[in-house]
């Protein structure tokens, strides 16, 4: 990871193979139809209302801070995301899963994550969730509840440029997870959980157990 000169407006983007083959292309074959802001980088206790220049230089700290370019990382880029909610919300709208720690002990095993979220009202009814799965050697992912009328990807997508290994997200409104066979040791991996609608996010830890073999 490394920092942009933020004393001028810079955009900073990776793009996968797809993107840049698309960007090729020229004209509109390629077209950002979806963004996301967040401030991750941001330390917000840099605040400083005692400045003795008063409140223009308040956030000066905060203002010259360096930005970090951007990694294809999800689990460590915009963990943070921005939102717009009412102005009447006096809560910010929390992401709860119940068991955030999966044990798969077999091949084939899978365990049903069922997101819901409090202190808003209506949740995230319209537009549901996002699930990020960070391996897809270790596990599968599957929509079993899905979102009407979206053209948000409800089969796994590839993040990456390649499907072995590769984070995979789909959206809906619940998702089972299924463990693929692992030989040689137990594997861990995450599943992080967005909401679509309202901002918010929670990980899940998906720990996937070694095959067995029956002895004679």
């Amino acid at each position: 990871m490394g920092y942009l000169d933020n004393s001028s407006v810079t955009v900073d983007a990776i793009l996968t193979l797809k993107g840049r083959e698309l960007l090729a292309k020229g004209g509109n074959a390629f077209s950002i139809t979806q963004f996301a802001v967040g401030d991750d980088e941001i330390d917000y206790s840099l605040w400083n209302p005692d400045h003795p220049l008063g409140t223009s230089y308040y956030g000066t700290i905060i203002e010259n801070m360096p930005v970090t370019e951007a990694i294809p990382d999800e689990t460590q880029a915009l963990k943070y995301k921005l939102v717009t909610l009412p102005k009447q919300t006096t809560n910010i709208p929390v992401v709860n899963v119940g068991n955030t720690a999966i044990t798969l002990a077999a091949p084939g095993d899978s365990s049903i994550v069922a997101p819901n979220t409090s202190n808003f009202q209506g949740g995230n009814a319209n537009l549901g969730y996002t699930a990020i799965l960070s391996d897809s050697s270790v596990a599968d992912i599957q929509v079993t509840r899905a979102l009407q009328n979206s053209t948000l990807p409800t089969t796994p997508r590839f993040i990456g440029d390649n499907e072995d290994a590769q984070s995979v997200a789909v959206a809906g409104f619940e998702f089972r997870v299924i463990g693929k066979t692992q030989m040689i040791e137990d594997k861990i991996e995450t599943v992080t959980i967005i909401a679509n609608e309202t901002g918010g996010s929670v990980t899940l830890t998906v720990t996937v157990k070694k095959a067995t073999t029956a002895t004679l």
